[in-house]
């Protein structure tokens, strides 16, 4: 019987460093959507800041901090990144185990939002896409979660699938990027 070893979806692919900007995978720990049933809305907010100590996240923005986040996931839907939820959510919601199902990396230092504009339709400028921002949207040719975590720093997620592709295409803009300062 073969011997079957847990991998991560970046093993072997990360960290790389390009012109003074890194690119790392992150471990998130547990990863659930969280899609509150019809009228539940507030309710699950106010369980979700209680059992976590954060806000369910407003479209198009994330709640929390490293290592327990909830980042806007579409139309009445969050992802719970760091603890598995509470148990009492699941009276106000869907829960959805989604840990293994994606890749996530981390882009920072000068230049990233350069690295990015190459990649996204989104207007990735500080005045705009604030820390504690999110958006679904495309990355090249691949649908991404985008959420800036700092000035300079952003947390990228695609699909587990399609992350020699995410590690390939980001590395490929970070050295043009690199080459033109």
């Amino acid at each position: 019987m073969a011997e079957l070893i847990a991998k991560s979806p970046c093993d072997g692919l990360l960290p790389a460093t390009i012109g003074g900007m890194s690119l790392t995978e992150e471990h998130p720990g547990a990863m659930w959507a969280i899609a509150p049933f019809n009228g539940q809305l507030k309710v699950l907010g106010k369980a979700l800041e209680a059992a976590h100590g954060m806000a369910f996240p407003a479209p198009n923005r994330a709640t929390g901090k490293a290592g327990s986040r909830a980042v806007w996931f579409g139309r009445d839907m969050a992802l719970l990144m760091g603890p598995a939820p509470d148990a009492g959510l699941a009276k106000h919601a869907a829960l959805t185990d989604q840990s293994d199902a994606w890749a996530v990396v981390r882009l920072e230092g000068q230049g990233a939002e350069d690295v990015l504009a190459r990649l996204v339709p989104v207007d990735l400028r500080p005045q705009v896409f604030k820390r504690g921002h999110t958006a679904r949207t495309e990355l090249k040719h691949m649908m991404a979660s985008v959420t800036r975590t700092g000035p300079q720093s952003f947390q990228i997620m695609v699909f587990r699938s399609m992350a020699k592709t995410l590690v390939h295409d980001l590395k490929t803009a970070m050295e043009a990027v690199a080459a033109r300062g």
